[in-house]
């Protein structure tokens, strides 16, 4: 199913204003393992076109990114993820894979897959075989996030997002990132049919916009300026 995915810029100031309503009436995730929430690392890939890259700069209505992802710097949970965003809905097709996998992956290898069109293996293998897709770029973020049950509805607040453009050292407790000069703060609110109209005025703030953001993106550009200042 796809799901609702809207995202808005906000201050420092205005997210510690709706986290402070959303922890009064919603329950954390269950991923976190501190008050201050978790931290989110991903290694995003992408063709040998940049593709995905251009899709989301050019704002195509249907795009795919291709990521690993793991949650507080362990290698317990390894999450192999392909994202398909329709318009403002997405479809995330996940699964966990093993070290040894997320490994070859980053080697431009394919891995085990069940063969099904939902297996996020066998679409990271076709885009590997037909397209090229390698490794691009390492974005982190530390995370606040929200569930609450009817409706799915799931919001987040992602704070001090980060790039590393050392893919190779992508499940490594100390990588060395360079922090986006601006923009790095997101709130994102996922939903499936509709969302309670009492989030919905809890999370009026009035100055708030609704932006087409997109860490991939950011972190890309923000790579690509600081291999420009080394020249």
């Amino acid at each position: 199913m796809y799901r609702v995915e809207d995202k808005y810029n906000c201050s420092e100031a205005e997210m510690y204003m709706l986290q402070a309503r959303m922890e009064a009436v919603l329950h954390a995730d269950d991923h976190e393992n501190s008050l201050e929430g978790y931290r989110i690392v991903s290694l995003y890939f992408d063709d040998l076109c940049d593709s995905c890259l251009h899709d989301t700069v050019d704002g195509v209505n249907r795009r795919v990114k291709y990521r690993i992802r793991i949650y507080n710097d362990s290698l317990d949970v390894i999450k192999l993820e392909v994202k398909s965003k329709k318009d403002n809905r997405i479809l995330k097709r996940s699964k966990n894979i093993t070290r040894a996998q997320m490994e070859r992956l980053m080697r431009g290898d394919c891995i085990e897959e069940e063969g099904s069109a939902e297996d996020p293996a066998t679409l990271f293998n076709l885009a590997i075989r037909t397209q090229g897709l390698r490794p691009r770029v390492i974005v982190a973020y530390e995370r606040k996030a929200y569930v609450y049950e009817p409706g799915n509805v799931r919001i987040t607040f992602d704070r001090n997002v980060r790039a590393s453009g050392r893919v190779e050292d992508f499940g490594q407790k100390k990588i060395s990132y360079e922090f986006l000069r601006e923009y790095d703060k997101v709130l994102e609110v996922k939903y499936d049919a509709f969302m309670p109209d009492f989030l919905v005025q809890l999370l009026e703030l009035g100055s708030m916009r609704q932006s087409a953001y997109s860490k991939y993106q950011l972190c890309r550009e923000r790579m690509a300026l600081e291999t420009e200042g080394n020249y």
